[in-house]
């Protein structure tokens, strides 16, 4: 089974608009597989941008009406200042009532200016509003983008162009699931380990896992196991990690498509180590090195764990060419492609 499977939902309700994926399709982590038209969303963006507009004027005009105050209040300040100073130095020069007139006035514009302060801390508060609510309706409109939660497969496809999706949230059964995801590098083999071998079983263990199917085993190690024994069967949940190197394992490819021999590799452009064999007493020319090479040698190579593919440079390989009389083969009524398989199953009968 896959190490992970999951059906990808949308977290609002809107429409396919666009959808980039189908089935078969390899997507990396990240990667936008669909995309959703939200118009109420999109509207109650322009309306938060608004709204994060005018707070910003507020906020400055709130700045612009407590600096008037504060030089306002400056100026009575000094004026009271000074007449305060010369009615205390020299009495009679200035009138009491004019001392006190004069400081009801500093005291009135020091009340305005923290009236202007509370102001600009009021605007500046709705500007985090403001803010808050259009990053939040953005993050809502972000989710629109339905992006591949990890690399994988796409395994099946639900939805269609201009589809209504209802948001997973949602009742389970209302909501529909854009695609169902598949990691296919990494499959998840679960084994019952019967209860007498409980013991040996250990976290790293190398296990190599043979599909008969494929001709082919693949590599693994025990990466999880559930430690407690079941009581209906006396086994032990074991899982088994194993590497899809080259996804021939796949359930989706035909069975049509397989025996073609198409694989999907992932390999590195660089190499990792050059092996030269050779003859020492140059007893066996190239060509027979090459092909014991590709019989005892290539495919061990192949099997290490870590390595992507291996390959042999530079020699060709024993080779048959074979004369067709197309006269003939009608007589018999054969094909060349009847005269291919007869040959190769010769060879390998051989």
């Amino acid at each position: 089974m896959p190490f992970q499977e999951i059906d990808v939902y949308a977290k609002e309700s809107g429409y396919v608009q666009k959808l980039n994926v189908d089935y078969g399709s390899h997507v990396k982590h990240g990667q936008v597989m669909a995309t959703l038209e939200i118009p109420e969303l999109l509207a109650q963006l322009n309306e938060d941008e608004a709204e994060v507009k005018n707070a910003n004027n507020q906020v400055s005009r709130a700045a612009n009406e407590l600096k008037r105050d504060e030089a306002k209040y400056n100026a009575l300040h000094l004026e009271y200042t000074r007449l305060n100073t010369v009615f205390q130095t020299q009495p009679g020069i200035v009138a009491q009532q004019e001392v006190d007139d004069s400081q009801g006035k500093d005291l009135a514009a020091a009340s305005q200016v923290d009236a202007g302060k509370a102001a600009l801390e009021a605007a500046q508060s709705d500007l985090v509003r403001a803010k808050a609510r259009l990053a939040r309706d953005q993050t809502l409109y972000d989710y629109s983008k339905i992006v591949a939660p990890f690399s994988g497969v796409v395994t099946q496809r639900y939805a269609n162009l201009g589809a209504l999706v209802q948001a997973g949230t949602t009742s389970s059964t209302q909501a529909m699931p854009i695609v169902r995801l598949s990691q296919d590098d990494l499959f998840r083999l679960v084994i019952p380990v019967p209860e007498s071998y409980v013991r040996y079983i250990k976290v790293g263990d190398p296990v190599s896992v043979r599909v008969p199917s494929l001709n082919r085993s693949f590599p693994g190690k025990v990466t999880r196991f559930s430690v407690d024994v079941r009581q209906d069967t006396r086994t032990m949940h074991t899982e088994v990690d194993v590497q899809n190197r080259v996804n021939l394992a796949l359930p989706q490819l035909p069975s049509s498509v397989q025996s073609q021999g198409i694989q999907v590799q992932k390999k590195s452009s660089a190499f990792m180590m050059v092996i030269a064999i050779y003859s020492p007493t140059n007893r066996y020319d190239a060509t027979y090195i090459a092909n014991y090479a590709n019989i005892y040698v290539l495919d061990a190579l192949k099997r290490i764990p870590g390595a992507n593919q291996s390959s042999i440079f530079g020699t060709p390989d024993y080779a048959m060419r074979i004369w067709l009389k197309p006269d003939r083969m009608a007589q018999l009524g054969i094909t060349a492609g009847d005269v291919h398989f007869g040959t190769v199953a010769s060879a390998k009968a051989d």
